[in-house]
C-alpha cells in the first residue's frame, strides 16, 4: 500500500509508523545543529535568550542558570537558537541604533556587536556539527555493527548494456571510475547511479584465471556512458539513476567491522561522497539533466524515516545520518536566512569594511525568506502529487 493509503486504512498505526519516527529524527538533528550555534556562541561570549526546538507556542520549557529559555514548541518542523540583540529567530536585527542604547555590558555579549571571525565561526557551527554528527552515527555502526561491503568485481554482464559495449567481461574488478578509487561494489552503484547518462572512465583489473586474483598492475581504461533509468518507489515517488548493467557477486556481500580509526576514515569518505553526490544531483536539477520532481519535502523525509524505522534501528540511524549531512549542506547555500546566507553577507561586511546597510539587509531577509518558501512549497506540491494525494483529492470533489 502507498502513503496514503497507509493513512486512511490505520491513521493511529500511521502515526506510529511514520510520524513519530519522523518527528524524533528531524528534532534530534534540529537540537544537533542548534546546539553547534549555542556551543560556540556561549565559547565566544554571547548571550543566548532562547533555545527553541519546533516553532511557534511553547509546550514545554525551563530557564538555565545563564537566562537561556530551553523549550519545546508546538510546530516540530525546525527549531532556532536566538541570541542577545536579535529581534527574531533568523537573526535578522542588525547593528543600528538599536544596539548603539544599549549598555557597555550589553554591546559586551550581544551577537551583532561581535567580532566577523566570532559571528562566522558561531553561525557555521550549526552545519559544522550536522557533518560532524552525520561522521559519528556512521563511524558508531560501522565500528559496531559493520559497513555493507560486496566485492567490486561484475560476476556477469547484461548483453549489449553499457558495460558489455565498453568490453567489460564476468570477473572483471573495478578499480576507479573517473579517478574516484572502487573499493566496493556499492560504490560502483553511488558512482553510476548520480552521472546518470554522462561518460565515464573505468579502470578495470581482468581476472588472472584464479579464483580471487587479478592483474591490478596491467589494469584495463574503458569509457562508456550510463543507461538512465526512472522508476517509481512504493511510495510513489520518483528517482533517476544511471545503470551500466553488471551484477554483483552472489552470497559475497556482507559487512565489514572496522577499527575506530577505520570507521571515522570511512565515515569521512560516504559523508564526502553523499555531500558530492547532492550536490550534483542539485546541479542536475538545474541543468535539466534531472527532473525537478525529485525534490522532496517535509512528507517525503517523513515517508522515508517510517520506512527506514520499520526495516530496524540501523537502518533509521544510517537516514539520520544522510538527513544530517543534507540539513547541514543545505543551511550552507548562500541565501539569505540560511546560515550560508549570514555568511556571504559577513563575507561582503569584511570586504567593504562596515555592514550592509539596514536597507539592503532588510531586502535581502525579504527575498531569502520569499525563495525558501518558494523552495518549500515546490517540494511540498511535488510530494502531494506523487503521493497521489491530489488525486485523491479530484476524486473527492468529482
Amino acid at each position: 500500500m502507498g502513503f496514503l493509503q497507509d493513512f486512511l486504512a490505520a491513521p493511529w498505526d500511521f502515526t506510529a509508523d511514520y510520524l513519530l519516527p519522523f518527528v524524533i529524527v528531524l528534532s534530534v538533528l534540529v537540537f544537533v545543529h542548534e546546539w553547534g550555534h549555542y556551543i560556540v556562541a556561549r565559547m565566544c561570549g554571547v548571550k543566548v535568550e532562547i533555545f527553541s526546538i519546533g516553532f511557534g507556542r511553547e509546550i514545554f520549557g525551563f530557564n538555565d542558570k545563564n537566562g537561556t529559555r530551553w523549550k519545546f514548541s508546538l510546530i516540530p518542523l525546525g527549531g532556532y537558537v536566538q541570541m542577545f540583540g536579535d529581534s527574531d529567530p533568523a537573526s535578522a536585527t542588525h547593528e543600528g541604533a538599536k544596539t548603539k542604547k544599549m549598555s557597555k555590558k550589553d554591546r559586551e555579549v550581544a551577537f551583532f556587536t561581535q567580532s566577523i571571525p566570532k559571528r562566522s565561526a558561531i553561525v557555521f557551527a550549526g552545519p559544522a556539527i550536522n557533518f560532524i554528527f552525520a561522521i559519528l552515527l556512521l563511524a558508531g555502526l560501522y565500528a559496531t555493527h559493520g559497513q555493507p561491503f560486496t566485492p567490486p568485481v561484475a560476476a556477469s554482464v547484461i548483453e549489449d548494456a553499457p558495460a558489455a559495449r565498453a568490453g567489460i567481461q564476468p570477473d572483471d574488478k573495478i578499480l576507479s571510475i573517473n579517478g574516484r578509487a572502487i573499493n566496493t561494489f556499492e560504490d560502483i552503484v553511488q558512482s553510476v547511479a548520480i552521472n546518470l547518462d554522462e561518460e565515464l572512465t573505468l579502470q578495470v583489473a581482468r581476472s588472472t584465471g584464479e579464483i580471487g586474483n587479478w592483474d591490478i598492475e596491467n589494469p584495463i581504461t574503458m569509457s562508456l556512458k550510463p543507461e538512465m533509468t526512472t522508476f517509481e518507489d512504493r511510495f510513489g515517488f520518483k528517482h533517476s539513476k544511471g545503470l551500466i548493467g553488471i551484477a554483483s557477486p552472489e552470497g559475497e556481500s556482507g559487512l565489514k567491522r572496522h577499527s575506530f580509526g577505520s570507521a571515522v576514515s570511512a565515515a569521512i569518505i560516504e559523508t564526502w561522497n553523499i555531500t558530492t553526490g547532492t550536490l550534483k544531483a542539485i546541479g542536475q536539477m538545474i541543468t535539466g539533466a534531472r527532473s525537478a520532481d525529485e525534490l522532496g519535502g517535509i512528507l517525503r523525509i517523513g515517508a522515508y524515516a517510517g520506512e527506514f524505522a520499520q526495516a530496524g534501528v540501523v537502518s533509521l540511524i544510517s537516514f539520520a545520518a544522510l538527513l544530517s549531512i543534507n540539513l547541514g549542506l543545505i543551511n550552507l547555500f548562500p541565501i539569505p536566512m540560511l546560515d550560508g546566507g549570514h555568511l556571504a553577507m559577513y563575507g561582503v561586511e569584511a570586504l567593504k569594511g562596515k555592514p550592509l546597510g539596514e536597507r539592503a539587509q532588510e531586502y535581502a531577509f525579504r527575498v531569502g525568506f520569499a525563495a525558501v518558501i518558494c523552495f518549500m512549497l515546490f517540494a511540498t506540491w511535488n510530494d502531494l502529487v506523487q503521493l497521489r494525494v491530489i488525486d485523491y483529492l479530484k476524486s473527492i470533489v468529482s
